[in-house]
């Protein structure tokens, strides 16, 4: 499916330049994959030059993460904005997302971290969030969530072996349900368990952050997933009180695609 990818680090980012310097030691990775590393940061469209990614089918950002809680955190998200455009990209648009390779190297960090015993960071997704807009299916990989684990080289490191992992082991897999998301809090904790046990593949994340739900964020999600939808997953707890859960069904019904709870999927 994909066969030329794309690494994206910013200089000016001490978490991609430190995923990069790992990866770039891992034997043949050069026939793998290549880099690009760009002056500015990389949430922003107009850092890149478009050239530079037109030949590729996939692009890995490597990435900081940083938030208020400090947590240490591995993570995992597509770019895009649901609603402002306040860290990159543009209003109301979302990246390509493939469901099918963000489950996979979903999948490979957990078993690195397991198996590299790195149990003082959490393997997270996030929802879909900030830029850039490329016309490329694409996803960040990010260290969180201060100065502290941005250098962190262990935990680069594992970064760096699950995108080597991810891409020299890839295949579709025909029996995957591919899903958008919906509702549920930033960190995605009801839809981490349904991407890391069951055969539902996520694409787009769309948070209750982001409420309240549009039809052009749905259809938005739908339309920059790689592969067709099969169903609509719901955090449903996560979708608020009842009359904001009619709402959400209302736009949802509309795409006459079916509709699953995070509960009723078997893991």
């Amino acid at each position: 499916m994909y066969e030329k990818f794309l690494v994206v680090a910013s200089k000016l980012d001490k978490a991609g330049i430190n995923i990069t310097t790992q990866l770039s030691q891992f034997p043949g990775s050069s026939e793998q994959f290549k880099f690009y590393l760009v002056d500015k940061e990389i949430i922003y469209t107009e850092s890149f030059d478009p050239e530079k990614i037109n030949d590729f089918d996939f692009v890995i950002f490597a990435s900081k993460h940083a938030s208020e809680s400090g947590e240490k955190t591995l993570s995992i998200h597509a770019p895009g904005n649901w609603r402002s455009a306040d860290y990159g990209g543009e209003r109301g648009k979302v990246c390509k997302s493939s469901s099918l390779f963000f489950k996979h190297i979903f999948t490979k960090l957990n078993e690195n971290v397991e198996h590299y015993d790195l149990k003082n960071y959490k393997v997270t997704m996030e929802t879909t969030h900030h830029g850039p807009l490329i016309n490329k299916p694409c996803v960040f990989v990010e260290i969180g969530s201060t100065e502290t684990e941005w250098s962190d080289r262990r935990a680069a490191f594992i970064l760096a072996k699950t995108i080597s992992d991810s891409i020299e082991s890839f295949k579709e897999n025909p029996y995957n349900e591919v899903a958008v998301a919906v509702g549920g809090p930033h960190y995605c904790p009801n839809f981490n368990k349904v991407q890391g046990k069951s055969n539902v593949a996520i694409s787009h994340v769309i948070s209750q952050n982001a409420f309240p739900l549009t039809e052009e964020m749905v259809r938005e999600a739908i339309e920059k997933t790689e592969e067709e939808v099969d169903m609509i997953l719901l955090d449903w707890k996560g979708l608020g009180r009842k009359e904001h859960k009619d709402e959400v069904l209302k736009i949802l019904d509309k795409f006459f695609i079916p509709k699953k709870r995070t509960g009723e999927v078997d893991k």
